[in-house]
Order: structure tokens, then C-alpha cells, then sequence
């Protein structure tokens, strides 16, 4: 299958987006067609027996032009606006004076002589047909579109405009031949009937009115897509390309991977690459939104649209064009963007019966009236205002302009939405699944303690003399740690890597052993009397490198996988938001049950293989829950397609992750926060959009055929009936921008909520026979964060624990089995 998108000129509103995906849906061997009209985008699935020009042809055959952006550069919105804004001007030219000669004498203001009374009826007649005429001609894509659709069967907005406007028009010419013939044969009687019945203004005025409305709507729709003009922006539009040790300046489209580039102090970088010579800082906030800038030397990488700030930087080409980064943004953006959410669905079925029954609701009024006896007049008045009253823009503006706007403010906080479908569901999300490493977890291994038995600066020099021979990440995050402590390096010999259990070396004659218990054990050194502190770092899900040497243990230095600076305050911003947090990890059960309790997940599923994490998906799925998935799109793939959204995490060089539908370009838990309620406040403005929508037409309509006038006298104006519509399509593109100041809510405080006792469980312990044993059960106890205090009676064999969290019995039984204890029974 292949998939185009193209530009579409000349649609009015949504009917139009609907002509155009009935005309293409036709087409054997098109599978699916998306018109957004607030986009001006269509985006086609087809096979190899459908053309490009044969789509091209489809949409001209019902008035519209399809334009391959890829053969165009043209910004066809600011084209639109511009031409949009010389139609308006010209309209108003003419619009003006027709309105001054037959409005302005109830405002008291002079009129000409030669257009006031009776003898000058027919004058000012021909007056008014000389002013409405070049608005009509300024405004002919009304009539040449909205009588081609009208005739083809599936009118639009420009029909109601066109027929209101055209028998407006019309009965003005029947008028000014009464006129005429009154003259002719003295008929005065004739002349007094018609000389208030022209409606010459009336078609000028609903004509500006609405080129007035289009204009105002087209400024707004500029303004959703803001957020792609600013990333098109960040791309400069040349380059310095290194050329036999010259530079030379070229445009950025010219660029091929590959080449050498020069980016100087203050410039742009054109296209991603690697740095191959030079150093420097760069301000990469426009594309992560961290303000700190980044250190960049030989190897590392560069992101198109970043900011050089301090050195010179020689670098690689490595994408360029539509591969880079700013490009995959951009074109990410689009598409969510062109995508229709399942909400536009209900707009869209309205949308195309809506303009029938209008014109049909516009006839029955006007013979209605006749039949109860009114006048022509009155009949026709009521026809025409129920015609340019009635204009679904407003219902197919709805959707897309605050999809449009969600997607854009999205990509300024970093979150790159792929469809506007996944943008919707997000706000139905009840489960949000987290794998642990990398994603809740920083994926790197520190060193957290360091605990010296004797000396602190010897354990640390005997420990990196021996690591430093290592490339196993432990060993790495401990020479880091050293370096960073200023320690002096030991020279150490006779290096020995034993897989699985740690390494040895031997310092100044001395055998150094550093590894878990087994590796000491197997060389005689005792950690026996240290047992205790060593299983305490392991129920805190860290990792404990022993150091033994001179026949004895030395010390241990503590590595753990740290967990993100905001992992807890997002986990319990979600649970705020009423939705349940479940954590994945192959880590074993200790680990995993420390790091779940420390961070606040409801539930902890650990040991599970990267096959497993989709089926736990589909199980939660399977009980009702919408779930979200979040992962770092590698090892998470097949979860995250499972989920009902899946959502990727990782830096910005991460966009392209195709198993997500979310990117997060910042490595930031609380960006997850903010998707979800980005997506409940979009959803809330399509709602109001929606709303006010349907309640102007529900309340506009029945007012304009005139069912307020038996009681109350009140009858709308054709001029201020499309003065109304316009006023609606601009309130709901005004409503959905209000979407751009949308800011993320932190509410909680997690603090208040660690105090608070979620439950009181007694635990019955066997083997405990003095004192010892109790302040062995007790600290143990303790050292779980999700126990808030602990009371051992020895007598009853008790253990009273208030918790803030709930820890599973099994995990309980393990802990105290390992202190060689029994617990026999729990109660809650």
C-alpha cells in the first residue's frame, strides 16, 4: 500500500472535507481517505492500480485543487489568508457605500439628493446592482462551488450562501423591472409596493460578512499551527561545507550524508551529525526543553536546530532532509494532525446531512408562511435568514482546530503525539504500566554507599587498582566513582575475571577479592559478622560489591540503578488522578519490591521476561482497563503496540521509535503526567467546541424561520443571520486556541501522603527468643519505606507494622525467613 498526502485548495468547510473523501473513496483501489478541513490536509491509502494523477483528477472533478507539497514550497495557509484578505478589502470597497445609501438615513446622515424619492427609485436601484455586482464577482468561488456541489448532490455551506444570496439577488432584478414598468405606465401603485423590496445590500452584506468570517477564522487557523512554523524555523536555511579544507557557504537541501559541515560560535546546527573535531557547548531547549546546555566533543552527536553556543565544531552528516530529527517532528506533528479522531466521526455523519435538511427547513419556512397568509416579503425573508444562518463550519472546525492546537502544545513540552485517535484515547487511560529500567530508573548504575570496616581511602584505592582491568558496567560505575573522589590508583597484576560471581588482582603482593559472598567464601574470608548490613542493601534493591583483602573483608561499595528525580511525585500525581500504576521488571522479587515500594506503584510485577510484559498488557485489557505503556520502545515493543496507547521515553534522538504512538523527547516521568492531561483538556475544548456548535444551530435556526415572531415580534435579519454564522465558526477556533496556554497541574504533595497509614497488619513470628532476636526483627522491619513504624512483643511473639503502602505476605515471609524466623500468620 502507499500512502500521499497533498494540500487542499479551495474547501469552505467540513461538507467540503466529506465531498472529497466520497468522490476518492470511489476510486478501486483506494483504501482510505482523510480530508481534514481545518488542516487543508488529505492524506490517502492506496495500491499500485490508483495514479497520483488520478487522485489529483478526482478531487478536480468536484471543484477542488489537490497540491503535492512535496513539487510545491508554497505556505498555502498564509497564500489563503492573503487572498482571503484582498477579497475581504475589495468587498469593502463596495460593500460601504451600499450600506451608507440604504442604511445610513436611520443613523441621520446626509444622503445624496439624486438617490432620494419616489422619482428616483429606479436610480438608486441601479445604484445598489452597480455596488452588489463586483462583491458578487469577488465572491464567485461561493457561487461556482456551492452550485457545482448543489448539483452534484452533496451541497456544502457555499450552497446555502449561494441560493440565499442568489434569489436575494434575483428578486432584486424582478424588483427593479417592477420598477421600471411602473414608470413606464405611471403605475404608482407598483412603485410604492417594490420601492422597500430591493435586497441588493442584504446580498452585498451576508457576502462581506462571511469573506469577514473566513478571514478571522483563517488568522486563528494560523495560529494552531504555530508550533510547526516554529520547528521549521529551527533549521537555518544554508550551511559552511568543508570542501578540500575550504569553506564554503551552501543551501541546507543540498546537504548529503556524509558531508563535512562547519558550524561556528552563535550558528545553527543544519542537519544531525557527529562531532568529528572541536568542542563546545550546545543549547539544545528547543528540541528537550532542558535549559542547561550540553557539552559536545569528537563522537558525540548533533541534532538539526540546535544552537552552537561557545566553540568551533567540524561534523559528519548523518541525516539530512527528511531524516532528521526536526523533520521526523514535523512530520510526526502533520500527521496527527491530518488524522481524524473518533470524536470528529460524530460531527462528520451531522456534517452530511446537515446541509440538505437546512435548504429543505429553508423552503418549508418560506411556504409556510405564505400558506398562513404573510406577504412575499416576510416569506422570503425568513428562506434566505434560515439559509445563511445554518453553517456546519462551525461543527467541522470542532475537532481538528483543537486536535491541531493539543498536538502543538504537546510538541512544546516535548511530547510528540503520532494520531490524534491515540491524543483522544489517553484521556480514557485508568492504567498506566511502567517498565523499571531506564524508564522509572535512570538505566545506570552508580555507586550509592560506601561502607569501610578500616579505611575508607585504601578500600577505594585497592578497589579501582583491580576494576579498572573490568569493562563490566559495575566495575566501570565503581573507577567512576573513584575518579571522581580524587583516590589515588593502586598498581595491581595478576587480573582475573570469574563470570557471575566478581573479579580478583593482586595490589603491592596483597590478593584483593571483590564480588558477592560466594567469590569471599571460596577464598576464606568470613562476611558472616556483617551479614546483617549486607542483606539490608538488598532489600533496598541495591547491590552489594564486597572488597576482601588481607584475609578479612574490608569493606563494601553499594551500586544501584537509581531511580528519576520525579518518578515518585509523577507516580503519585497519577494515582491523584485516580489512575492505577503498575511497575515490570525482570529484577527479582527483593529488588523489584524495594524499588516498587520506594517509588508508590500500586502493583509489581517482577521476573518477567520481555515476552511476558505484553501479556500482563493484554490481561489488564482483558479486565476493562484502558492502559498506557510505557517504555523505552526497544525491549518494550511489543507492549507498547499492545497497549491501548503506547508511549516511549528517551531523549530526543529517540523520536522514530515506530512501535510507540507518544515520543517523549525528554527523559522526564512527569512528561507522562502531562500527555494524559493534555489530553483531557483537549478532549474537554472538542467538547465545548462541539456543544456550542450544536446549540447555535438548534437555537439559531428555529429563530430564523421565525418561531419567536407570532409572540414576540422577533424576526432575524439576513444581515445579522450571517453576521451569527460567521461569529460561530471564529468562537469555536477562538475557544480551541485557548488550548495554547494549557500548563501541566503538579497537585500532590508527597510528603502529606507518606504520613498517611494505609494499613495496620499483626504478624506472628516464631523463633524469636530474647531481646536480640526482637531488635533483629524490628530493624529489618524498618528498613522497608512503606512501613511507618514497627512494635515487637517477644511474649506474644507479635510484630505490630503500620504501612503507607501495602507490601505483599510473601515478600514479608522472605524477609523474616532470612533473619532465620518464621512467620506463621499474618492478620490485617
Amino acid at each position: 500500500m502507499n500512502q500521499k498526502k497533498y494540500t487542499i485548495k479551495g474547501m469552505t468547510c467540513t461538507s467540503c472535507a466529506l465531498l472529497i473523501e466520497r468522490q476518492l473513496g470511489k476510486l478501486e483501489g483506494v483504501e482510505s481517505v482523510a480530508v481534514n478541513y481545518a488542516t487543508e490536509q488529505m492524506q490517502v491509502t492506496f495500491d499500485d492500480q490508483v495514479s497520483t494523477d488520478s487522485l489529483i483528477d478526482a478531487v478536480s472533478q468536484v471543484g477542488y485543487q489537490a497540491i503535492d507539497p512535496a513539487t510545491t514550497k508554497e505556505d498555502s495557509t498564509s497564500d489563503y489568508t492573503k487572498l482571503i484578505s484582498r477579497r475581504l478589502l475589495y468587498s469593502l470597497i463596495f460593500t460601504l457605500p451600499i450600506l451608507y445609501i440604504t442604511m445610513g438615513h436611520m443613523l441621520g446622515l446626509p444622503i445624496p439628493s439624486f438617490l432620494l424619492g419616489r422619482q428616483n427609485l429606479l436610480f438608486m436601484a441601479l445604484t445598489q446592482l452597480s455596488l452588489t455586482i463586483p462583491v458578487m464577482i469577488i465572491g464567485s468561488n461561493f457561487y461556482s462551488i456551492g452550485f457545482k456541489t448543489l448539483f452534484k448532490g452533496a451541497p456544502n455551506m457555499d450552497s446555502l450562501i449561494a441560493v440565499g444570496t442568489g434569489a436575494a439577488f434575483t428578486y432584486g432584478i424582478f424588483v427593479i423591472f417592477q420598477l421600471s414598468y411602473g414608470f413606464a405606465y405611471n403605475h404608482f401603485e407598483t412603485l410604492d409596493k417594490y420601492q422597500n423590496d430591493l435586497y441588493f445590500e442584504t446580498v452585498a452584506v451576508i457576502i462581506t460578512l462571511i469573506t469577514l468570517g473566513k478571514f478571522l477564522e483563517a488568522r486563528a487557523k494560523s495560529k494552531t499551527s504555530a508550533a510547526i512554523s516554529e520547528l521549521i524555523a529551527l533549521t537555518p536555511d544554508v550551511a559552511i561545507l568543508l570542501i578540500d579544507e575550504e569553506e564554503k557557504i551552501v543551501p541546507v537541501d543540498s546537504l548529503v550524508v556524509g558531508n563535512i559541515i562547519v558550524v561556528k560560535p552563535g550558528g545553527k546546527i543544519p542537519v544531525d551529525g557527529n562531532v568529528i573535531n572541536g568542542n563546545s557547548t550546545i543549547d539544545e531547549s528547543m528540541l528537550t526543553g532542558e535549559s542547561q546546555p550540553v557539552e559536545k566533543t569528537n563522537g558525540d552527536s548533533l541534532t538539526a536546530g540546535t544552537i552552537n553556543q561557545t566553540g568551533y565544531l567540524q561534523f559528519k552528516a548523518t541525516k539530512v532532509g527528511k531524516d532528521t530529527t526536526v523533520a521526523k517532528i514535523i512530520e510526526m506533528i502533520e500527521n496527527a494532525q491530518g488524522t481524524k479522531a473518533p470524536i470528529a466521526k460524530l460531527a462528520d455523519i451531522i456534517s452530511a446531512y446537515f446541509v440538505p435538511i437546512v435548504l429543505l427547513t429553508s423552503v418549508i419556512a418560506f411556504v409556510f408562511w405564505l400558506l398562513i397568509g404573510k406577504e412575499f416579503e416576510f416569506a422570503f425573508r425568513v428562506g434566505v435568514s434560515v439559509l445563511v444562518i445554518s453553517c456546519p463550519c462551525a461543527l467541522g472546525l470542532a475537532t481538528p482546530t483543537a486536535i491541531m492546537v493539543g498536538t502543538g502544545r504537546g510538541a512544546k513540552y516535548g511530547i510528540l503525539i503520532k494520531s490524534s485517535e491515540s491524543l483522544e484515547l489517553m484521556h480514557k487511560v485508568d492504567t498506566v504500566v511502567f517498565d523499571k529500567t531506564g524508564t522509572l530508573t535512570n538505566g545506570v548504575v552508580v555507586v550509592t554507599d560506601v561502607v569501610a570496616f578500616d579505611n575508607e581511602t585504601s578500600l577505594l584505592s585497592h578497589a579501582a587498582a583491580v576494576e579498572q582491568f573490568s569493562e563490566h558496567p559495575l566495575s566501570q560505575a565503581i573507577i567512576t566513582y573513584v575518579a571522581k573522589s580524587n583516590t589515588n590508583y593502586l598498581t595491581a597484576s595478576d587480573f582475573e575475571s570469574v563470570t557471575g560471581h566478581g573479579v580478583i588482582g593482586r595490589v603491592g603482593g596483597e590478593k584483593v577479592i571483590i564480588g558477592n559472598e560466594l567469590l569471599l567464601a571460596k577464598h576464606n574470608i568470613s562476611t558472616q559478622d556483617h551479614k546483617e548490613i549486607i542483606n539490608s542493601f538488598a532489600l533496598q534493591g541495591k547491590t552489594p560489591i564486597l572488597i576482601g583483602y588481607k584475609n578479612k573483608l574490608q569493606g563494601i561499595i553499594v551500586l544501584a540503578d537509581t531511580i528519576k528525580e520525579d518518578a515518585i511525585k509523577s507516580v503519585a500525581q497519577l494515582q491523584e488522578m485516580n489512575i492505577n500504576v503498575v511497575m515490570l521488571t525482570g529484577d527479582h522479587k527483593l529488588t523489584a519490591q524495594a524499588i516498587g515500594q520506594e517509588v508508590g506503584v500500586n502493583t509489581i510485577y517482577s521476573q518477567v521476561l520481555p515476552g511476558e510484559k505484553a501479556d500482563i498488557v493484554t490481561s489488564l485489557q482483558e479486565n476493562n482497563h484502558t492502559v498506557m505503556m510505557v517504555g523505552d520502545g526497544i525491549n518494550d515493543s511489543v507492549a507498547l503496540v499492545s497497549a491501548d496507547v503506547g508511549l516511549a521515553i528517551g531523549n530526543g534522538t529517540d523520536i522514530a521509535i515506530e512501535s510507540a504512538d507518544v515520543v517523549l523527547m525528554k527523559n522526564k516521568i512527569m512528561d507522562v503526567v502531562t500527555a494524559i492531561q493534555l489530553s483531557k483538556s483537549t478532549i474537554t475544548n472538542i467538547k465545548q467546541n462541539l456543544f456550542w456548535a450544536f446549540i447555535y444551530n438548534i437555537i439559531g435556526i428555529p429563530i430564523a424561520a421565525g418561531i419567536l415572531y407570532p409572540s414576540t415580534g422577533l424576526l432575524l435579519n439576513p444581515m445579522i443571520a450571517a453576521a451569527a454564522m460567521s461569529f460561530s465558526s471564529v468562537s469555536v477556533v477562538l475557544n480551541a486556541l485557548r488550548l495554547r496556554t494549557f500548563k501541566p497541574k503538579k497537585t500532590v504533595i508527597v510528603e502529606s501522603k507518606e504520613k498517611e497509614i494505609f494499613m495496620k497488619k499483626i504478624l506472628t513470628i516464631e523463633g524469636m527468643t530474647c531481646m536480640h532476636c526482637v531488635n533483629r526483627v524490628e530493624k529489618t522491619l524498618n528498613k522497608l519505606d512503606a512501613i511507618s513504624s514497627v512494635s515487637v512483643d517477644l511474649n506474644s511473639k507479635h510484630a505490630i507494622i503500620e504501612l503507607t503502602s501495602n507490601i505483599e505476605d510473601d515478600f514479608l515471609k522472605q524477609i523474616i525467613a532470612e533473619q532465620d524466623y518464621e512467620l506463621t500468620n499474618i492478620e490485617s
